[in-house]
């Protein structure tokens, strides 16, 4: 059943000091103390109202059972977002920023049943013809190249010069990339993260993938993209694409988080909630264990839309319009009280549960296992720039992420002198990791038919270094 025009998609409890109130999850408030959010709306019921953007409307799920019921659900919760009455209704800006997470994709995040299967089926059957030592190699190689552009410098934003970059150029690698199309990639995919010209990077999005499977279908490689065009699911140009958007929407930005939120976590001597036991001296194993009961990096996402109303402990869910799945909420939910004692790897949401689960949970954590343990063992006197207390939270409905995280350490030589050295920041503002480096005196054009005046990006000219 639809829910009528202007109607909220969450019947709340009479009495409930949120009935008349959605509240905000993209604003700094928000950020700066999710939890204090999510104690206030468990403290009513099993979900609450939202807003995740501007003029679009949610509901919220707070509650480690209620999230396994719907999550271990999908004859009665759907991930097709063609189901969402509101977007298809036109309710919904088409340049709101949410959208390129949530609006329907033909890829095995989007759908359901049969078609689900086939597409999963291909996804993890080419994840899992990555090699371990391979991935681990690339790391250490992308995270040599990050740590030669500050390390001279003696301080740096492991956020936005090391976490950040590192799983973009990753997904370079790992699709088969070649310098143009791989610097597009990098460029499109953070705006659509950072909420910046979504239309415009989408689009730009798009067209490079098409490109780079097209390129694959006629070159194919050792590659991730070469794998899928290869598989017996027989996808077709728009259905790659859309695996590929999927396969990085899903690891770039958790894992930069990932990785930013356990150097926080062990470079604070301190955890936030006041646990002795945590802080400086923890295994990097543990610090990402932690970070994903108490910060993951994805915080609220697995929207999925009821296929009819339906009553979940005393909340009507209103069919056809958006519920999300908080995994911060659900893992800090007090009746897991045992096994939060003992932060039991098996019961916290952060890779999701159900038909849906997390495919790429082991190369993820070895990803952010090699890059902590680079970085760590690269510059061993790393030390917090700011009190860990100081650090702020980037706004969003989606994300536990970091705006910055500002460190100092004994400046050292460059192992290796970069070819076209991205420019290092020049004050304690926020650098921008994704603007073009200049080029270098006497490098040499990598496409001679494109303008003289064109800066090279990231990718190409992290390839100029190691020529992979």
């Amino acid at each position: 059943m639809d829910p009528s025009p202007g109607a909220t998609p969450y019947s709340a409890p009479a009495g409930c000091p949120m009935h008349q109130q959605q509240t905000s999850l993209y604003g700094p408030e928000f950020a700066a103390d999710p939890h204090r959010v999510y104690d206030t709306f468990r403290a009513h019921g099993p979900a609450a109202p939202i807003e995740l953007a501007p003029g679009v409307d949610a509901t919220l799920i707070v509650q480690h059972e209620a999230a396994l019921r719907v999550l271990q659900n999908p004859a009665l919760f759907a991930r097709d977002s063609r189901r969402w009455a509101a977007l298809r209704e036109g309710a919904i800006p088409m340049d709101s920023p949410v959208l390129p997470m949530m609006m329907y994709r033909p890829n095995c995040l989007f759908t359901d049943g049969a078609e689900h299967l086939r597409l999963r089926k291909a996804v993890t059957e080419s994840l899992a013809r990555l090699n371990s030592s391979r991935v681990s190699r690339d790391v250490e190689r992308i995270a040599d190249y990050l740590i030669d552009q500050f390390i001279e410098r003696g301080s740096a934003d492991l956020l936005n010069e090391y976490a950040k970059l590192l799983p973009l150029l990753l997904f370079n690698q790992l699709f088969g990339c070649p310098g143009d199309i791989g610097d597009r990639l990098t460029r499109s995919m953070s705006a659509i993260f950072d909420g910046e010209d979504v239309l415009r990077a989408n689009a730009e999005l798009t067209e490079c993938l098409m490109e780079l499977v097209a390129l694959k279908r006629r070159q194919p490689g050792d590659d991730i993209t070469s794998w899928l065009i290869q598989h017996p699911a027989g996808l077709r140009d728009e259905e790659l694409k859309d695996q590929l958007v999927m396969l990085m929407g899903a690891g770039v930005e958790p894992e930069r988080n990932l990785i930013a939120n356990a150097l926080l976590l062990m470079l604070s001597g301190e955890q936030p909630g006041g646990h002795e036991r945590r802080g400086s001296g923890m295994l990097v194993e543990d610090a990402l264990d932690d970070v994903l009961w108490n910060n993951p990096p994805i915080a609220n996402y697995a929207t999925h839309y009821p296929v009819r109303d339906i009553e979940l402990d005393g909340v009507v869910l209103k069919a056809e319009t958006p519920v999300l799945i908080s995994f911060a909420a659900a893992n800090s939910d007090p009746s897991l009280t045992d096994a939060r004692q003992t932060l039991s790897k098996g019961a916290h949401l952060a890779w999701g549960a159900g038909p849906h689960v997390c495919p790429a949970k082991s190369p993820a954590t070895l990803i952010a296992l090699t890059a902590i343990e680079k970085i760590l063992n690269t510059v061993p006197d790393l030390a917090l720039a700011v009190p860990a207390s100081g650090v702020a939270w980037r706004p969003g409905p989606f994300h536990r992420a970091l705006v910055a995280l500002p460190v100092r350490f004994t400046p050292t030589a460059a192992r290796r002198t970069p070819a076209a050295q991205p420019p290092a920041p020049t004050s304690a503002q926020l650098p921008d990791p994704y603007r073009n480096a200049p080029p270098q005196p006497g490098a040499a054009a990598r496409h001679p038919a494109e303008p003289a005046k064109k800066q090279k990006g990231w990718w190409s000219s992290f390839l100029d270094v190691f020529r992979v």
